[in-house]
C-alpha cells in the first residue's frame, strides 16, 4: 500500500527479493500538468508494469475495500507512504501489517519527519518499520536503519535515499516475520516527537533567526514545500543558502549584492542565497536572478 515516489524503491525490492504480491493499493488517478490529464500514481505505474492486480480506494473506510482486500486473502500488509487505515482494513492481514516511516521513531511521529528533522537540525536520521496501531505512528517498533545527514544535505536528498534505504529495511522485516525471528518493541513515548503536515503558511523565513536556523529551515523545506521570503511584494522561493562568516551590515533581512552574490542579514549574521525562484519563473542560481531582477543593496526581505 502505498501512492508516492517514496514508495517505489519499496514495492520494486519486494517484487525483486520474489515475494508474491496479492495486490497493490494505492491513490485514485488525479489531473495533473498544464493538460490537466488524469495521471496514475508512481506506485501504480510500477504495478502495471509488473501485472499486479490494483485496488485504488477513493475511502479507505469504503466496506466495499475491507471486503476487496479480504478476497486477496493476504498474509501480510507493507504500508509505505500511504494513508491512515482503519482498524478493519490493518487488521485483515494474518501476519499483520506494518508500516515504513522515514524517522527514527519515536521521534518525529507525523506527516513530515524527512522536513523536521531538517529543520531542527539532525545529524542522524533513519527509517523505521512498526506493526500499525490505530494511534499514528504509536505501533510495535520492528527494525530501525540509520542515515548520516550532512550540512547541506536537503529534505530532497534525504528523502531519495531513505527511500532506498527504507527498500532494503522493508524486505528485510518480511524476511524476518516469514522466519518469526522478529521481536517487537514498545516505543517510548517519553521521547517522542511530532512531525504535523506543513502548511505554506508556516514556510516563511524569519530573518531574525539565527543564521543557521535560517539555512536548516531553507533545507528542510527544499524542494518541496519550499521556504519564501518577501521583496516589494514579490513572493521569492529559496532553495538553497549558505552560512557565511561575515557580519551583517544592518538589521535582519537587509540585502547585501555584492557582484554576482546576494545574501541577507540574519540575527548573528550573513546568509548567502544560493538557488532560488521567483514566481512565475524557474528555480535558478543567485547570479542568474540578478541579471534580469532589480534588488539591490539596502533593500529588505520580509
Amino acid at each position: 500500500m502505498g501512492t508516492p515516489d517514496f514508495a517505489v524503491p519499496s514495492l520494486e525490492a519486494v517484487i525483486s527479493a520474489g515475494y508474491p504480491i496479492a495486490a497493490v493499493v494505492t491513490g485514485v488517478d488525479k489531473p495533473r500538468g498544464r493538460g490537466q490529464h488524469l495521471t496514475p500514481t508512481p506506485v501504480k505505474e510500477v504495478a502495471l508494469r509488473h501485472n499486479i492486480p490494483l485496488l485504488q480506494p477513493s475511502h479507505v473506510k469504503d466496506p466495499e475495500f475491507a471486503s476487496a482486500l479480504r478476497a486477496c486473502a493476504p498474509d501480510l500488509a507493507v504500508v509505505v507512504a500511504f494513508r491512515i487505515l482503519p482498524r478493519e482494513v490493518f487488521a485483515i492481514p494474518s501476519r499483520g501489517t506494518f508500516n515504513l516511516h522515514a524517522s527514527l521513531l519515536p521521534r518525529y511521529r507525523g506527516a513530515a519527519p524527512i522536513n523536521w528533522a531538517l529543520i531542527h537540525g539532525v545529524r542522524e536520521t533513519g527509517v523505521t518499520t512498526f506493526f500499525l496501531e490505530e494511534a499514528v505512528d504509536t505501533g510495535n517498533l520492528l527494525l530501525q536503519s540509520r542515515l548520516q545527514v550532512g550540512p547541506d544535505d536537503d529534505a530532497g536528498t534525504v528523502h531519495d535515499r531513505l527511500a532506498l534505504l527504507g527498500a532494503r529495511l522493508v524486505v528485510e522485516t518480511v524476511q524476518q516475520i516469514e522466519a518469526g525471528t522478529i521481536v517487537p518493541q514498545p516505543q517510548d513515548n517519553s521521547v517522542a516527537s511530532p512531525a504535523p503536515k506543513i502548511f505554506r503558511e508556516q514556510c516563511r523565513i524569519n530573518w531574525k533567526a539565527s543564521a543557521h536556523q535560517i539555512h536548516n529551515f531553507v533545507r528542510g523545506l527544499s524542494p518541496h514545500p519550499a521556504a519564501w521570503t518577501i521583496h516589494q511584494g514579490r513572493l521569492l522561493k529559496v532553495y538553497k543558502t549558505r552560512v557565511t562568516p561575515r557580519r551583517a551590515d544592518g538589521p535582519s533581512g537587509t540585502v547585501c549584492v555584492s557582484g554576482q552574490t546576494l545574501s541577507v542579514a540574519s540575527a548573528d549574521g550573513v546568509i548567502e542565497i544560493l538557488e532560488l525562484q521567483q514566481e512565475g519563473h524557474r528555480r535558478m542560481s543567485a547570479r542568474e536572478l540578478l541579471r534580469g531582477y532589480t534588488v539591490t543593496s539596502g533593500d529588505c526581505f520580509e
